[in-house]
């Protein structure tokens, strides 16, 4: 599920964003500092953070500025929701790397299509829009996998990783990018687990002959290449 950190001070508001994320199927968290924000993501960074800009003690701006320094946390998809509506303020928000920007007061259905656009373009993976290549379909809210119809059988890693990268069609990625993304950049884990998981994933692929997808790229990494699908569903 994709979970979304809400920093925000009034309770009004709080509520109208919790109560509208979870009929969407978001995992909520929520605090009313910037402070208590900063350690939270800390612990376990959210796939995006909807950020108030006039907080008590530290400023919603501020801990955006903190939060684009840091490596782990630099790409967090963040979302300014304020009252401030003057131009000046916008750009000054955008500049600081945050991602859309929301005055109040808000529709709700105008934040739904906010976040999810953001998610979308800066983490595909972390959307809830089923993807499809070909046969395979995965749909991301049901956590399930089907080829021609059929169920295909996946634990939580190997989900994970085939949704990574039926989002990025394409594109190579290396060892520790794809480490990075299954176990977190924190993980005490060797880059060789990643081939270990990529195994279990293609003998998963394999029973319905959809693993040539998944290409090896020499000296490089992966790549999920769907044009693959062709030439197996070809033979069959």
């Amino acid at each position: 599920m994709t979970t979304i950190l809400i920093v925000e001070d009034e309770p009004a508001i709080v509520e109208l964003l919790r109560v509208t994320l979870e009929a969407e199927r978001y995992t909520v968290r929520e605090t009313d500092s910037a402070e208590t924000a900063w350690q939270m993501i800390a612990e376990a960074p959210p796939d995006l953070l909807l950020l108030d800009w006039m907080l008590p003690g530290q400023s919603g701006l501020a801990l955006a500025k903190r939060l684009r320094q840091q490596t782990r946390t630099k790409a967090l998809p963040i979302i300014m929701v304020t009252a401030r509506a003057e131009e000046e303020d916008k750009v000054a928000g955008l500049e600081t790397w945050v991602d859309d920007y929301i005055t109040k007061p808000f529709s709700p259905r105008e934040l739904k299509a906010r976040i999810k656009a953001v998610l979308r373009r800066q983490t595909p993976e972390a959307s809830d829009v089923p993807l499809q290549a070909g046969l395979l379909a995965l749909d991301p809210v049901s956590h399930r996998v089907y080829c021609d119809g059929k169920l295909l059988t996946l634990g939580p890693l190997e989900f994970r990783l085939l949704h990574f990268f039926m989002a990025r069609p394409e594109r190579v990625f290396t060892r520790t990018q794809l480490l990075d993304t299954v176990w977190g950049d924190d993980a005490d884990i060797e880059e060789r687990t990643v081939d270990v998981l990529v195994r279990r994933l293609r003998q998963a692929l394999a029973t319905h002959r959809l693993d040539a997808m998944l290409e090896t790229v020499r000296g490089s990494g992966y790549r999920w290449n769907p044009e693959k699908q062709n030439d197996i569903t070809a033979t069959v």
